[in-house]
């Protein structure tokens, strides 16, 4: 596929769009330090708030004396889950079940929000408030462990939770169990799984486990909210609310306001990672701003932004192929956590769907999942850090090459299916373009486990794995741009969160109308319809197609009123003065004769005869487009059809006295379709591999056995990539322009993340598996030296 429906999908010259270093319009603010961030807007005579929060991982408060806490100094106001201004806040869907309370009793992890919120002159005075609580609890059992959550006999956590969602069935028609006791069940089937393990010449069994691992938010959540009389917009206070969400049309429907009622200025806002979930302190400022007739602050510590990015996992795995290496069969049987009630189930069902199998020849797959509850944590929606369970085909093609002795890359060209579908033997453009690349990168020969050592004796290892590029095609956008005073500006709201999109599309604009890249300016105004942030990689790919057509919208407009001007008769003024009027180049002319360029009106027969833009077109022009570019090839079938690709390399040395590994270097080459911004895809990238890198050697979480609390959620205990640890990414970019948003581009995405690349290097040095994290004692247990 390409850009064939927009316009200038297939231009061939570009001055502005793909050049590396453009720096982001905020940038500078956020180098520097005097970037605000919703937390930290300090008001007069603002107060503090904080949630009483859960010693245990699962218990119900049974009752809360409060008065000690109301007596001392400071306190202004104590609410508990019984008050009816919280009993009135709507209540948050989950990812499966009946709804909750957003505030009520019970508590299903450590940490939780449970039952009472303060609000006190400083934070210190919540703190003590909190301390001074008479709190009955009725502590139930816990489970941290999915094997014993899963038991038969196991205490149910939450035995009116519901069903898993209606994934099970697909292709093979077999409806999901009921759920029973801790465990819901999914199962999707297609193919003829026995008919194709009767086809195989080799079938090999394996396990898998994914670690949860802790979210990457650089900035805790929060928010700083108030209310305060603006007749411009209407009678009524106005709520103005700070560090709370991307878009306040979340917060207005909460709390019942309309959204131009709802003001959010502030610029900046900690970066998410995929993760859209709203935070208690992000949403009850409102309410406690309007009970106290006062501007609130709420704030989660660092220990209390240790929410999931992915949840645990285990995956045992059968697999059929034949002796060429051609997969026939593979049966998935997952164990997965459900996560404390209100989770996301990326990373449980929706995987199912998402997984790497869409993109083998091999039909005959079936995948059973018990999603187990558990007390372990949440993860909020969409939170997630794999693509899905894609790292399960990852080792499927090692395995094979173990086995016969073979390239993991020829093993994978064998099984990939061709561009249109699973039954298409044709080899994928992109996909021969990466590894063309990557070989020549990596200088890849590969070797038998265990076959190779350094120069200084440490065992080598080395991995491969491909992904898709996808663009997820979930949005639409409205894009305006404005013509004033002979400059370009292209509005749009903020807050900014760590995606440069508005960046590529200020580079599209510049693109499509002659301009350089400072030309355009970006006017942040949290009024403004268009954002251009859509689901997953779709944002900054396919808001820039629809800013694109909309720049040739304006283009056409501006031109057009160049020719409206140059036929103007003379303004009678000019003569009084005894001016003469310089003749237009462009009298007489059509817009078609005419171009832009350079930041000026020129004429196409002769670019010689030229007028700035700001002279040649005096008045302002607007122009508005809204829309999205076709549907992408990853909605056909999530990997069923493919376009641009990526690949991935890992290499490692592993030394067996002492257990360390380290990553000698990742190497990728993606084929994005088009690179808009290279700045911004190299950084995700890097940040990508720092996830994998932290996943697969460093994090875990670590809970009592006895109690489920967890042991290490704070920055000291709980272990991730330090900036000394990082190693070497070394990325090339292709640009088969095999997308159809912008140019032909698709997305990056977190296509790259994966959980088990850096664990195969160490199998491949070692010739013993271990489950991530493998940290030296991990690495000495497998080698029996400890």
């Amino acid at each position: 596929m390409a850009d064939l429906v927009g316009v200038n999908g297939q231009r061939e010259k570009f001055r502005v769009v793909g050049q590396p270093n453009l720096p982001g319009k905020l940038s500078y603010a956020l180098a520097t330090g005097v970037a605000k961030f919703g937390i930290d807007y300090v008001l007069p005579n603002m107060l503090f708030a904080k949630f009483y929060r859960s010693p245990y991982a699962n218990a119900r408060v049974l009752s809360v004396d409060t008065a000690d806490a109301r007596a001392i100094p400071g306190v202004v106001d104590i609410l508990t889950w019984e008050d009816p201004d919280i009993i009135a806040l709507e209540s948050r869907g989950e990812s499966f079940g009946p709804k909750r309370a957003w505030l009520d009793n019970y508590a299903d992890f450590d940490g939780a929000e449970v039952a009472v919120i303060v609000v006190a002159e400083d934070e210190d005075i919540c703190e003590a408030a909190l301390r001074a609580l008479k709190v009955e609890w009725e502590i139930l059992p816990a489970h941290t462990s999915l094997h014993e959550s899963k038991k038969e006999d196991a205490f149910v956590l939450r035995p009116n939770a519901g069903e898993a969602p209606a994934f099970g069935g697909m292709g093979g028609g077999t409806p999901n169990p009921p759920k029973r006791g801790n465990v819901a069940y999914s199962n999707v089937i297609s193919g003829d799984i026995d008919a194709g393990f009767a086809e195989a010449d080799h079938i090999v069994e394996y396990e898998l486990r994914m670690p949860a691992f802790a979210s990457h938010m650089p900035n805790p959540s929060g928010s700083v909210a108030w209310w305060e009389d603006d007749f411009y917009n209407g009678e009524g206070k106005t709520l103005h609310i700070e560090g709370a969400v991307r878009e306040r049309r979340a917060i207005s429907e909460m709390y019942g306001m309309p959204l131009n009622k709802t003001v959010q200025e502030g610029l900046f806002m900690g970066g998410k990672y995929c993760d859209w979930g709203l935070r208690k302190s992000q949403e009850v400022t409102p309410l406690l701003a309007k009970r106290t007739g006062r501007p609130v602050r709420c704030v989660n510590t660092r220990e209390e932004t240790f929410d999931f990015i992915m949840k645990e996992r285990f995956m045992y795995i059968k697999l059929g192929f034949t002796k060429d290496g051609l997969i026939t069969a593979m049966d998935d049987f997952s164990i997965a956590d459900g996560g404390s009630w209100g989770s996301s189930n990326f990373g449980t069902t929706g995987d199912q769907t998402l997984g790497s199998y869409n993109t083998l020849k091999c039909k005959n797959v079936r995948q059973r999942m018990e999603i187990v509850d558990s007390n372990r944590g949440m993860m909020f929606v969409s939170g997630q850090h794999c693509p899905f369970n894609w790292d399960i085909g990852t080792m499927a093609i090692y395995l094979i090459s173990e086995e016969l002795d073979r390239d993991p890359i020829e093993i994978a060209q064998l099984n990939l299916h061709g561009p249109e579908s699973q039954d298409d033997t044709n080899p994928v453009p992109s996909f021969e373009a990466c590894l063309d690349a990557g070989r020549k990168l990596m200088n890849w020969q590969p070797h038998r486990a265990g076959m190779k050592r350094l120069p200084d004796g440490r065992l080598h290892g080395a991995s491969f794995r491909y992904q898709m590029c996808p663009r997820h095609s979930f949005s639409g956008y409205d894009s305006k741009l404005e013509y004033k005073n002979g400059r370009v500006h292209m509005p749009t709201q903020g807050p900014v969160f760590g995606v440069f999109a508005v960046e590529c599309n200020a580079m599209v604009v510049a693109e499509e109308l002659g301009l350089e890249y400072d030309d355009v300016d970006i006017d942040f105004d949290y009024r403004e319809k268009f954002t251009p942030v859509g689901g997953g990689s779709d944002g900054t790919t396919a808001s820039a197609w629809v800013t694109k057509e909309c720049a040739n919208v304006l283009k056409r407009r501006l031109l057009e009123a160049a020719i409206a001007e140059a036929d103007a008769p003379p303004n009678p003024m000019m003569f009084m003065f005894g001016g003469t009027p310089e003749p237009s180049p462009f009298k007489g002319l059509t817009v078609d004769d005419i171009d832009l360029d350079g930041g000026c009106v020129v004429v196409k027969a002769d670019p010689t005869k030229r007028r700035p833009l700001a002279q040649a077109v005096p008045n302002d022009v607007t122009a508005h487009y809204s829309g999205r570019p076709p549907m992408a090839v990853w909605a056909m079938g999530m990997g069923k059809v493919l376009d641009t690709m990526n690949i991935a390399f890992c290499e490692v040395a592993v030394d067996e006295e002492t257990g360390e590994v380290e990553i000698l270097r990742f190497g990728v080459v993606a084929d994005p379709g088009k690179v808009m911004r290279p700045t911004s895809l190299e950084s995700q990238i890097d940040q990508v591999m720092y996830f994998s890198q932290g996943c697969q050697l460093l994090e875990d979480f670590v809970y009592d056995p006895k109690t489920g609390v967890r042991l290490n959620n704070n920055m000291v205990d709980y272990k991730k990539p330090g900036i000394l640890d990082v190693p070497l990414v070394e990325r090339e970019f292709l640009e088969t322009r095999a997308g159809n948003a912008a140019y032909g581009s698709n997305g990056i995405s977190h296509s790259l993340a994966n959980t088990h690349l850096v664990i195969i290097a160490i199998h491949n040095a070692i010739g013993k598996w271990v489950d991530p994290p493998a940290t030296p004692d991990v690495i000495l247990r497998a080698l029996d030296k400890a």
